[in-house]
C-alpha cells in the first residue's frame, strides 16, 4: 500500500494548504533565534532540540497532515521521519525549507 503522503512535500503545496485546511499544520523545527530572524506566518515553532520532550503537544494532531520545515530541509526530514516512527503517518518534510519558501513563495522574507 502506498502512503498518499510522501515523506517530502513541496513549498507550493504547503502554501496552498496553510490556513485553508483545518487538518493541516506547519511546524518550524528550527531554533528560536532562527525563528526570530524569519518565519512563515501560521507556522508553529517546535525546535528539533526540544521535540522528544514536547511531542505530547502534538498528540491532538496525530491524524492531521503535518508539514515540518527548517532552513534547507535536513532537520525537517529527520523530524518527519521521527514523527512517522511515533505514529504520525501524515508527517512530511517541506523540501528546501524556509529558504525555498523565501525564494518561491514569499520573496519579501529575508534569506540567511
Amino acid at each position: 500500500m502506498t502512503n498518499e503522503y510522501p515523506l517530502e512535500i513541496d513549498c507550493q503545496s504547503v502554501a496552498s494548504k496553510l490556513g485553508k485546511q483545518d487538518d493541516f499544520v506547519l511546524i518550524d523545527c528550527r531554533e528560536a533565534d532562527e525563528y526570530a530572524t524569519v518565519n512563515i506566518a501560521g507556522a508553529r515553532l517546535l525546535p528539533m532540540s526540544e521535540l522528544t520532550g514536547r511531542v505530547g503537544e502534538l498528540e491532538e494532531l496525530r491524524n492531521h497532515q503535518i508539514a515540518v520545515h527548517c532552513h534547507h530541509g535536513g532537520r525537517s526530514m529527520k523530524v518527519a521521519q521521527w514523527l512517522r516512527n511515533q505514529g504520525y503517518a501524515k508527517a512530511q518534510s517541506m523540501a528546501g525549507g524556509i529558504d525555498a519558501w523565501a525564494h518561491k513563495i514569499d520573496r519579501t522574507l529575508p534569506r540567511y
